[in-house]
């Protein structure tokens, strides 16, 4: 049924060797594509995860115990939605103008404006993050252990979110 030789390569036929091809090196206009494509796959997980928290804070102050909070907790609720709010324009800002451009003709520029809103999309996010465990600890456990589960999820988003990549952006390839 299969044959050891392959009869549909040009080499085969003209018995240069049995050696394929090289692969094609990729362009610069593929990369970008598949750049691009990938960009977009990121913002499409991290909208959901950003849309419930906001939604979730969203609908907190109607709440029959919000009342009950006091003026610093409600501070530091109106700051954890604000940044929810931003970062969700933020983050959504690279679709809406993918749909009014459409079709896209500089993708490289498009690519670094997705970047760039992605990234600065991603520091109210943080924010929002942090300020949403202070007021959710504060309000179940109280405001010792909030502060230290606050701090806990502060130092993770700082190393997992910003140290860390940038370190491994600067250092040395090993290959």
């Amino acid at each position: 049924m299969f044959n050891d030789r392959r009869t549909d390569l040009p080499a085969a036929r003209s018995g240069a060797g049995a050696e394929a091809p090289p692969p094609e090196p990729r362009t610069q206009a593929r990369q970008d594509g598949d750049d691009l494509t990938e960009m977009l796959q990121e913002l499409r997980v991290l909208i959901p995860g950003v849309q419930v928290l906001t939604g979730f804070l969203l609908i907190l102050p109607f709440s029959q115990n919000f009342r009950g909070i006091s003026l610093a907790e409600k501070w530091v609720f109106l700051a954890a939605f604000v940044c929810g709010l931003i970062s969700l324009i933020l983050l959504s800002a690279p679709a809406a103008q993918l749909r009014i451009e459409r079709p896209l003709r500089e993708r490289a520029r498009f690519k670094d404006y997705t970047t760039r809103m992605t990234i600065i999309g991603l520091m109210p996010l943080s924010l929002a993050l942090i300020l949403t465990t202070q007021l959710v600890v504060e309000h179940t456990l109280g405001q010792g252990i909030a502060f230290v589960a606050t701090g806990c999820v502060a130092i993770l988003v700082a190393i997992v979110w910003w140290i860390w990549p940038l370190t491994r952006r600067r250092a040395p390839r090993a290959f």
